[in-house]
């Protein structure tokens, strides 16, 4: 092959290579598609056996209480990182935000090309949390749980399908695609388990029963 060639195919390859390299680091890291795994179902019975059980008070709640949507890296927010986290091929812009993408909801089922469509969901509600002992949390104690991407605390869900879910525990609320009741569960009772959190009477009833085949 004449040089001439060989140098402008040379030229022609590092070019290629560069724009790939820019391409993932505005793009980040290839979505997981997962929540964190929760604990197995036998460790999610024992944690449950352990948690306090006590009756629910709402007593001075606001959802201000818990700061969340924080910054975690960069121009990112939490809510943004779960996006990316949560979904397949996921474009972002400068500002982070999530211009494109495909995001499977496994509350429901549903899938989803606009982030927009989806919520952030905390598995276990911030009142729920409030309700079971975190009213006597520092601030910082209660944003680190508002944003806890360790724990299977957050993750990207149908929009409307959160929002009818609402505050609800399990006695009253479960996700309508059965086969992620167990996955549901397990990172409920973990989470609570984590952050010394106390369950009602109906909602321990209501984690036992579902956790009985996990």
């Amino acid at each position: 092959m004449p040089k001439f060639y060989a140098r402008r195919r040379l030229s022609i390859v590092a070019a290629l290579t560069g724009l790939l390299a820019s391409a993932a680091l505005l793009n980040g890291p290839s979505a997981s598609a997962a929540l964190p795994t929760p604990v197995s179902g036998a460790t999610a019975r024992s944690y449950l056996a352990s948690l306090t059980v006590a009756t629910e008070n709402r007593t001075g709640y606001n959802r201000d209480l818990f700061p969340h949507w924080i910054t975690i890296s960069g121009a990112c927010n939490t809510r943004e990182t779960v996006l990316k986290r949560d979904g397949s091929n996921v474009v972002t812009d400068s500002a982070c935000a999530s211009v494109s993408g495909s995001w499977y909801s496994p509350y429901d089922g549903a899938t989803w090309n606009l982030a927009s469509d989806l919520d952030i969901d905390h598995l276990v509600p911030l009142a729920e949390a409030w309700d079971s002992g975190a009213g006597s949390w520092t601030t910082s104690k209660r944003q680190s749980f508002a944003n806890d991407l360790t724990r299977p605390q957050l993750i990207a869900v149908t929009d409307n399908v959160n929002q009818a879910k609402g505050d609800q525990d399990p006695a009253t609320w479960m996700p309508s695609v059965s086969s992620y009741r167990c996955t549901y569960v397990r990172a409920w009772v973990q989470v609570k388990y984590y952050y010394g959190l106390s369950v009602d009477s109906a909602e321990k009833t209501a984690l036992q029963n579902y956790l009985a085949p996990c």
